[in-house]
C-alpha cells in the first residue's frame, strides 16, 4: 500500500477519534524542502468538518499519528501543514515489492469500458509534415498513456481520401505527369502525389492572372480558372462513378498509403483500425432525418437542416445542404455512431485535432447528447497548438511545409554530429551508429513536442532538441544508458543484484527523495490518462533523471563498502532505469543500452 492510501486511512481515524467528525478526503502535497518531512498534509480543508485553529488541529493529528501508526515517526507543524517523516523501513519495504514488478504503476486493463483514440486522418493528396508529426505523436502517445491506465483503446484515423484537393493532384498528373510512378521516379507516392498539388496550384495562380489581364474581376477569375472548373468536373464524375477517374483515384491514394506507412513506420506509430471518407462521407443522413421527425433539427424554407443551438451559448448549425447533400457535420455524426456500431464496447472517443476546430467539435459533441447517444458524455477533443518553425508557417499549396520523413532523417543527422562532438562511440559499428542516431534524434523530436501541453503552441528549434543537458530526450536516454553501464559493472563485479534486502538500515537523504518520486508513477499514469497529456508523463520522467542524477552524484553506489546498501543502490538504479524505459514507451520513444 503506498503512503498516501495508509495515511488518508489513519487520517480520517484520527479526525473521527479526536473530533467526532467524518473527513471525506485528505489532501496531501510534498514537503517543502526547507522543513523536515517527507509528505505534508494540509489542515486546511478540514476546516470544513473541523472547527479550531488549523495549527492545533495539525499537532492533535500529528501526535495520534505518531503513536498509532508504524510507518510515522515523526512530525512538526507549520501553521496549517502537518509534515510527516516517514520510517525508512516502509520505503525498504515498498521497494522489495515493486523491484522486479513488470510494469510498476500500470493498471490491469478493464475490457467492459473501451475508448477509440483518432489521430493522424490525413488527406491523400500530400505527403505528412511536421504538423501531421504532432498529431500522430499526440494521439498514439495518449492511446497509450490510456491503455496504462487500465483502459481498452482503439487506435483510428479517417483518411480523407475524396473532394477536390485528391482531385486537383489527379488533374495535374493526368496533364503533366507523362505517366510516372513512384517506381519511375524513385519518390514515395506520397510526395510523388504531393508535387502535383503544388504544380496545380502553381497552374491556378498562373490562370487567374492570365484572366485578371484580360479583364475579368479577381473574384470571377479564381472560380472560372479552366484548371479549377476541370478538377470540378472531375470531382462530379468521381461521384457519379465514371470508370476511369475512379481508376485513376485508386491508383493514386494507393501511392499514397505506401507513403504513408514507410512514415508511420519510421515515426514508430500504428492504427487498429481505419475508416475512409469515401466510405463514410454519405453517413449521418438518415440520423438526420431521424433527428428531424424527433424535433432535435428543423428544416429552413430552402429544405436545408439544421440545429438550433442559441441556448447553449453556440449558434444554429447546418446539418443538411438545401440539396441534400451532406456537410462535414452530417458525416461526423453518422461516422460516431458507426464506430460505437462496430465496437460495442467503446463507450467513449478521444479526437486529436487541431485547436481550429474547437467550435466544430462542441457542437458535434452537443448535437450526439442532443440525439440521446449516452457514450456522447465521454467525447473528448484533444485540441493542440500548432507547430511552427523559426522560419515562420507552414503551406502546404505553396510547398513550403516542413516534410516528416525530411525532419526525421535531419534530426538523425543532427544526433549524429552531436554525438560526433562528444566522441565516445569509437567502439561502435557503422550500423549501430546509424541506429543509436535514429533512436537520439526521433527521441529528441518527440520528447520536444510531448513535453509541452498539448493546447500550447510550438516554436520548434531541432538543436535544442537534440541537447544532452536540460529537459531533452537524449538528457533523458544519456541517464538510462548511465544506469545501464552501472547495472554491467555491477554484474561484471559480481555483485548480487537479486537478493532481496530485509536488514533494515538507515537510508541516505538522496535514496529516499528517489523512493518518493518512484512512488508517484502510478498516480502520474492516472492524472495524465485523465487529462489526456503526454506532457504530465514527460515532466515527470525529467524530474525522475534529475532526482537520479542527484543521487549519483551525491551517493557511492557500486564503491560503497557496505554490501547490502550496495546490493540496494543498484537495485534501486535498475528499477528507475525500468520506470524511465515505461514511461518513455508511453510517449514512444525508445532508449539505447549505451550512448
Amino acid at each position: 500500500m503506498i503512503i498516501q492510501e495508509v495515511l488518508t486511512l489513519n487520517v480520517k481515524k484520527a479526525v473521527q477519534s479526536i473530533f467526532s467528525a467524518e473527513l471525506p478526503s485528505v489532501e496531501f502535497q510534498p514537503t517543502r524542502k526547507d522543513f523536515s518531512g517527507d509528505i505534508t498534509v494540509v489542515v486546511f480543508p478540514m476546516l470544513r468538518v473541523v472547527k479550531g485553529n488549523p495549527a492545533q488541529i495539525g499537532l492533535q493529528i500529528g501526535e495520534y499519528l505518531a503513536k498509532e501508526v508504524p510507518e510515522v515517526i515523526n512530525f512538526n507543524v507549520v501553521k496549517g501543514f502537518l509534515n510527516l517523516v516517514i520510517a525508512d523501513n516502509y520505503y525498504v519495504n515498498f521497494f522489495n515489492t515493486i523491484k522486479e514488478q513488470p510494469q510498476f504503476g500500470f493498471a490491469k486493463e478493464n475490457s467492459n469500458h473501451a475508448v477509440m483514440v483518432e489521430y493522424s486522418s490525413p488527406n491523400t493528396n500530400k505527403p505528412l509534415h511536421l504538423g501531421h508529426i504532432r498529431n500522430n505523436l499526440l494521439g498514439y502517445s495518449v492511446a497509450e498513456i490510456l491503455k496504462a491506465s487500465g483502459k481498452k483503446v482503439y487506435k483510428t484515423q479517417i483518411i480523407n481520401d475524396r473532394g477536390i484537393h485528391i482531385c486537383k493532384s489527379m488533374l495535374a498528373w493526368q496533364r503533366f505527369g507523362n505517366n510516372e510512378t513512384p517506381e519511375s521516379t524513385g519518390l514515395k507516392g506520397d510526395k510523388l502525389v504531393g508535387n502535383y498539388y503544388v504544380k496545380f496550384d502553381k497552374e491556378y495562380k498562373a490562370e487567374v492572372a492570365d484572366l485578371i489581364a484580360k479583364g475579368v474581376t479577381k473574384e470571377v477569375a479564381e472560380k472560372e480558372a479552366p484548371i479549377l472548373v476541370a478538377a470540378q468536373e472531375m470531382l462530379r464524375k468521381w461521384e457519379a462513378g465514371d470508370s476511369e477517374v475512379v481508376q485513376l483515384w485508386k491508383t493514386m491514394n494507393q501511392w499514397v498509403y505506401n507513403g504513408f506507412a514507410v512514415t508511420y513506420n519510421n515515426l514508430g506509430v500504428n492504427f487498429d483500425q481505419l475508416y475512409y471518407e469515401s466510405n463514410t462521407y454519405l453517413l449521418g443522413k438518415d440520423v438526420v432525418a431521424d433527428g428531424l421527425k424527433k424535433g432535435v433539427f428543423y428544416k429552413k424554407e430552402d429544405g436545408s437542416v439544421w440545429i438550433d443551438l442559441t441556448e447553449e451559448g453556440l449558434d444554429e448549425k447546418i446539418v443538411l445542404r438545401s440539396d441534400g447533400t451532406a456537410v462535414y457535420m452530417t458525416q461526423d455524426i453518422g461516422t460516431a455512431i458507426q464506430r460505437v456500431k462496430d465496437f460495442e464496447e467503446v463507450s467513449g472517443m478521444v479526437y486529436t485535432v487541431g485547436n481550429e476546430q474547437d467550435y466544430h467539435f462542441k457542437v458535434l459533441f452537443l448535437i450526439l447528447k442532443k440525439l440521446g447517444f449516452s457514450w456522447a458524455d465521454n467525447l473528448f477533443h484533444l485540441s493542440y497548438g500548432m507547430v511552427d518553425l523559426p522560419s515562420g508557417k507552414m503551406k502546404s499549396r505553396e510547398g513550403t511545409v516542413v516534410d516528416a520523413d525530411d525532419l526525421m532523417e535531419d534530426m538523425a543527422k543532427t544526433a549524429e554530429q552531436i554525438s560526433e562532438e562528444l566522441g565516445k562511440l569509437e567502439d561502435y559499428s557503422k550500423e549501430e551508429k546509424e541506429s543509436l542516431y535514429k533512436i537520439i534524434g526521433l527521441g529528441a523530436l518527440k520528447y520536444y513536442i510531448l513535453k509541452v501541453d498539448p493546447k500550447k503552441r510550438i516554436l520548434f528549434n531541432p538543436e535544442e532538441s537534440v541537447d544532452f543537458q536540460g529537459n531533452t530526450g537524449p538528457f533523458i536516454q544519456y541517464t538510462y544508458a548511465r544506469i545501464q553501464s552501472i547495472l554491467r559493472k555491477a554484474t561484471s563485479t559480481g555483485v548480487a543484484i537479486e537478493k532481496t534486502i530485509s536488514t533494515p538500515f538507515s537510508l541516505h537523504e538522496k535514496e529516499k527523495e528517489l523512493l518518493k518520486q518512484l512512488q508517484i508513477f502510478p498516480d502520474t499514469i492516472q492524472l495524465a490518462a485523465d487529462n489526456y497529456s503526454p506532457a504530465v508523463i514527460a515532466n515527470y520522467t525529467y524530474d525522475l533523471v534529475k532526482e537520479f542524477n542527484s543521487f549519483y552524484q551525491n551517493v557511492s553506489i557500486l564503491g560503497e563498502q557496505e554490501e547490502q546498501k550496495k546490493i540496494f543502490r543498484v537495485q534501486l538504479s535498475k528499477k528507475v532505469s525500468m520506470v524511465i524505459q515505461d514511461a518513455f514507451k508511453l510517449l514512444g520513444i525508445q532508449v539505447p543500452k549505451r550512448m
